[in-house]
């Protein structure tokens, strides 16, 4: 049996060492960062008590949020100034900090601090979300709006929304209709799934809407069921797409929290063994492995994954108020 408090919180030491004097967390040392990523790692900070470091990640979210609500794409943050790379809006980016300040407030921390941050945020998401439903995944600079609405970005928006909302009620500015446009976007994955486009070779696609809550119980057991054989390698952990024998920490620990969301525990629990041989000795975690040649690919130890770990650690191990919250 691990130890997982003692892993969790060597792993988000190591991810304190890594964020940036402004709070910023890169990818990896000397790396990029995109604001999902980001949020993914200071969670795991918050898991384990790094509170002043956790807050310290969205303090530079506030600080870098354009003044339309939106985040770019991709930067490359330093001490003095953060360089951007893509300047395009993706939704999810733009949603996704919400998560991780629900779970902060289930942690019992003051986030009304924030309350502006999101309000903008939410609002980019909403400016993106179409007449039927679903919310496109990105607008360009020029003020286009992507074509294009995905399964996996539209069940995280849908988590996303329903944090902004319960972070609005217990600020005391209730948002209702954020609530209810959750339920629109998750009525449409399960109802109208013409409207998405799929993109069926990743598996993120296919363990989503489990993680997310869009899917529950029976459902969400025979989702799972119908490409557990594509994307499982027994003893080494999930694939990111299909067409690659390529394992990642990332989707290998998040069907992890889709499967003791769902109740599958045990099943959770091998998982999380098969992919423990991308943990490093000083907790950092490396992003995947090529398991037809041994080989890690690429040759990196992402910050994000080891958040997920933490994640997953504490949904496995109940180590703190808000364990398994993701989905719920």
């Amino acid at each position: 049996m691990p130890d997982y408090l003692a892993d969790a919180q060597q792993s988000a030491n190591w991810i304190a060492s890594v964020q940036l004097s402004t709070g910023a967390i890169p990818w990896f040392e000397g790396g990029h960062l995109d604001p999902w990523d980001h949020v993914q790692a200071a969670m795991g900070l918050a898991t384990v008590g790094l509170i002043d470091e956790a807050i310290g990640a969205y303090d530079w979210l506030r600080h870098a949020q354009r003044p339309d609500g939106s985040w770019a794409r991709k930067y490359w943050p330093g001490v003095d100034d953060d360089g951007i790379e893509e300047h395009e809006v993706d939704a999810n980016y733009c949603a996704y900090p919400a998560t991780g300040l629900w779970q902060l407030h289930l942690l019992g921390v003051e986030t009304s601090q924030f309350q502006p941050m999101i309000e903008r945020a939410v609002d980019v998401v909403l400016e993106l979300q179409r007449g039927d439903g679903p919310v496109a995944w990105a607008r360009g600079l020029d003020g286009r709006v992507a074509d294009e609405c995905l399964i996996t970005g539209n069940a995280s928006i849908a988590f996303s929304l329903r944090c902004a909302a319960r972070l609005a009620e217990a600020w005391g500015h209730p948002r209702p209709h954020w609530a209810h446009t959750a339920e629109q976007i998750s009525a449409a994955l399960t109802d109208r799934p013409e409207l998405f486009t799929p993109k069926p070779r990743f598996s993120m696609d296919w363990y989503y809407p489990v993680l997310a809550g869009v899917l529950d119980s029976d459902a969400a057991r025979l989702r799972l069921a119908e490409r557990w054989d594509e994307f499982v390698l027994a003893g080494q952990g999930v694939r990111c797409v299909t067409v690659n024998p390529w394992v990642t920490g990332g989707e290998s620990l998040e069907l992890v929290l889709a499967l003791v969301r769902n109740g599958q525990r045990e099943t959770a629990e091998q998982i999380f063994a098969d992919i423990s041989h991308l943990r490093d000795s000083d907790g950092s975690w490396w992003t995947g492995l090529v398991v037809s040649d041994q080989v890690r690919w690429p040759v990196e130890l992402s910050t994000w994954t080891a958040g997920t770990a933490i994640l997953a650690a504490d949904a496995l191990a109940e180590l703190t108020p808000a364990a398994g919250f993701l989905g719920r």
